[in-house]
């Protein structure tokens, strides 16, 4: 009989366990760590959209010429770590070339390329489990008030140039889908095809318990070096070592401290977000709705009305922002009546790459080494359309795609 390759992979997110079920579906033998329990970290905590239209990124011109206002408002989407400025400064300085006309539409024609078939990618995972419940197909909203409408509709422009579906609305059509909302906003566009779980974790835990029925193994371990046999990676903890034929690093904003191992230097870093619930407040709105101009949403869940959003840079090691916690409460009451007293602050880590655009193939160095990171805000919504894409590429398989621009490669 002949042996199974065996596939390590570091990370169990919904990228590491989107990945591993897929490379399952062609035969693999595979191997999830982490140091926490699946589905606890930034899979947990986030705004649990399934957002096929969201290929317009940050890295527009129009945004450079928004962000000091951005950062001096007490409500505005964006905040700094001071202490962390010095060690942003190389991503920053990246970013800003990557703010043009030419590089923007780069990231939108290539975010559009893995959105446009990352819903039916998930369809075939949920195939093999029982999601009622866990996923509603009410569609996302989109609203803005009378502020930066140029950057608005040079959003929709772009949009309706890659080919994304999308409905305009207007104040009228926003209330009658949403009626609790005041009524400040002067626009908005409303995504009927879009999706959204209800408790993201509890939809991980379905994925991975499908993992584990199909005899994949989980090891609750703290990855802290990669070394080599040959040509083959070896994992190590602080007290064992494993040695795989392939390796997919998946840990979201943690990767970069494996691919420094491996000395490739990947200008990976986090836009903090953060999230609290108002519980028993979710019946005031049907869908998530996302206010445009301030930079968060609310998705009605099982565990409450969540409200999640803001950009803080701030890196991995700084403190939870009791500022941005407020940032969110005011913001929600500036949208909805009715509110309880808030619960559960979290912040977790949006691993973020200066393009946008994610990494997803094989390491520059190490052709058994796999990436799988740096999806920013839409590390959820490309969970399985990227393990589809590894899964492919380690059994050396055509995917149709155009996939050269999501290559580490291209910061060399």
């Amino acid at each position: 009989m002949k042996k199974k390759i065996r596939i390590g992979i570091i990370g169990a997110g919904i990228q590491g366990v989107c990945n591993a079920l897929f490379l399952q579906k062609k035969g693999f033998e595979v191997t999830l760590f982490d140091r926490s329990e699946p589905g606890s970290s930034a899979s947990y905590g986030n705004a649990g959209h399934f957002s096929p239209y969201a290929s317009v990124s940050l890295n527009r011109p129009d945004v450079l010429l928004d962000v000091p206002a951005m950062l001096l408002s007490s409500r505005g989407p964006l905040a700094l770590k001071w202490n962390y400025v010095p060690k942003m400064i190389p991503w920053f300085v990246k970013f800003l070339f990557n703010c043009s006309k030419n590089k923007m539409m780069h990231t939108a024609k290539y975010m559009h390329q893995l959105l446009d078939i990352a819903l039916p990618a998930f369809d075939e995972l949920f195939e093999d489990i029982d999601i009622e419940g866990l996923v509603e197909k009410k569609g996302i909203l989109y609203i803005w008030d009378k502020t930066n409408l140029k950057s608005r509709e040079l959003e929709i422009n772009m949009r309706k140039e890659i080919g994304v579906e999308q409905q305009v609305v207007t104040p009228k059509e926003i209330h009658d889908l949403e009626p609790n909302i005041k009524p400040f906003y002067h626009g908005g566009v409303y995504y009927n095809y879009a999706r959204h779980a209800t408790n993201p974790k509890k939809l991980l835990l379905k994925l991975f318990d499908l993992f584990i029925q199909k005899d994949g193994k989980f090891l609750k371990l703290n990855v802290n070096d990669l070394d080599f046999d040959e040509d083959k990676p070896v994992v190590r903890s602080e007290a064992q070592r494993f040695i795989f034929d392939k390796l997919v690093i998946c840990c979201g904003a943690f990767s970069k401290k494996l691919t420094d191992k491996l000395h490739e230097n990947v200008p990976l870093d986090t836009e903090r977000g953060y999230h609290i619930h108002f519980k028993n407040c979710e019946h005031l709105i049907s869908r998530p709705i996302v206010y445009q101009n301030r930079g968060f949403g609310m998705t009605p869940m099982e565990q409450g009305l969540r409200v999640v959003g803001t950009v803080e840079f701030g890196g991995l090691n700084n403190p939870l922002s009791k500022s941005r916690i407020k940032n969110l409460i005011l913001n929600a009451k500036d949208m909805l009546d009715g509110l309880s007293e808030h619960s559960d602050e979290w912040l977790g880590f949006r691993p973020t790459l200066p393009d946008f655009l994610p990494v997803i193939g094989p390491s520059k160095k190490y052709k058994n080494v796999f990436y799988s990171f740096g999806h920013h805000h839409l590390g959820w919504t490309l969970g399985a359309i990227s393990g589809k894409i590894i899964s492919k590429m380690v059994s050396n398989e055509k995917t149709n795609l155009d996939l050269k621009p999501y290559l580490s490669s291209r910061f060399s």
